[in-house]
């Protein structure tokens, strides 16, 4: 079984949001609410400094702590490529999984219930790339089974340096940053 990822290149990624505006249009995110989001980091110190520029968004977390703060059972691991999804019918609107989420990557809806990147699963069923990766004008993203060592995440994880967001939290984030 697949354990869908993504892998960003940060070296390419020039910050157009066409990933986040393709994401908006995908899957009908309200307005003011967005699903993915360009972080601009900025390290070092004068006059040798460097910029990260990232598209972010849910990790799809292997230890995904929005799942076990869920008290209605609406976040959950779907079986297609163990991605994290939650049901709208059953979510509450209580926050919890917001709560836990250190990556800020969750939002009530305005119709109540809790939303975030679904990694398109309804596209990636039907053989596509999510949104994001299929809009990208730099091809700065990639998206894949991270367990199939052919794969091209697989391929670039190992053959690049390579991070994650905040891997203290023991999530285990499925979205990678090639440097």
């Amino acid at each position: 079984m697949a354990r869908y990822g993504m892998v960003i290149d940060t070296t390419k990624c020039v910050g157009c949001m066409d990933c986040v505006v393709a994401c908006k249009t995908e899957n009908g995110t309200p307005e003011g609410f967005n699903r993915d989001w360009i972080n601009y980091v900025v390290s070092g110190e004068f006059p040798t400094l460097n910029m990260e520029i990232r598209s972010e968004r849910c990790n799809h977390c292997d230890n995904p702590p929005c799942v076990d703060s869920c008290p209605t059972g609406a976040s959950h691991v779907h079986d297609v490529g163990k991605v994290v999804l939650v049901d709208d019918k059953l979510c509450i609107g209580c926050k919890a999984c917001i709560a836990a989420c250190p990556y800020d990557a969750r939002y009530i809806h305005p119709e109540g219930y809790a939303d975030k990147c679904t990694f398109c699963i309804h596209r990636v069923e039907q053989g596509l790339d999510p949104a994001c990766v299929s809009v990208c004008p730099t091809r700065c993203m990639y998206f894949g089974d991270l367990d199939d060592p052919n794969s091209q995440v697989s391929k670039l994880l190992n053959s690049r340096k390579n991070h994650t967001l905040i891997p203290d939290a023991g999530t285990k984030p499925r979205v990678y940053y090639l440097t």
